[in-house]
């Protein structure tokens, strides 16, 4: 079986606890908890090749009280962004977190637009949008709440890396 570390990155409040609990236990809990840190999960994906064990990152919310370090990094065999779809500045937020990112590692990415569920913010602009999704490997429109697209996503990581 292949082992793999992948980091969740992005703004605070943009639910990668929520997407991590809901792939790794099934479960949505609406109690807004603040990570502090990292927290590591683990799940075994059945990919196209072989099972892969994902080692979840789970990193607190980057904002400007925050930084961003790039040791958490090393060792990732990728790394997923997360942005809000209600909250127009964790796009910009995001996009600093990757470009980051992209200065300290060369390993694939994943965008993620999370909170499908809820009605997003007016002020999208979705030039932009498709323009940062081309560079990652995959994005995804996903709902933590739901659990819209999660396992999605996370298979979809799983066979890229084994590919």
């Amino acid at each position: 079986m292949l082992q793999k570390k992948i980091c969740v990155l992005g703004p605070t409040g943009v639910g990668k606890t929520s997407l991590i609990k809901q792939f790794v236990e099934g479960i949505f809990s609406e109690k807004y908890l603040t990570s502090i840190g990292v927290k590591i999960d683990k799940k075994i994906v059945d990919s196209s090749f072989t099972p892969v064990q994902l080692m979840l990152w789970d990193l607190e919310g980057i904002d400007k009280y925050c930084g961003f370090n790039p040791r958490y990094l090393r060792g990732a065999s990728a790394y997923i962004i997360v942005m809000d779809q209600t909250r127009s500045a964790s796009f910009t937020e995001a996009v600093e977190i990757f470009k980051e990112a992209q200065k300290h590692s060369d390993i694939p990415a994943v965008l993620v637009i999370n909170k499908h569920d809820l009605t997003p913010a007016m002020s999208w602009d979705n030039n932009s949008l498709e323009d940062l999704s081309a560079a990652f490997k995959g994005s995804f429109h996903t709902s933590a709440k739901t659990g819209h697209q999660v396992e999605e996503m996370f298979h979809f990581l799983a066979t890229m890396l084994t590919e």
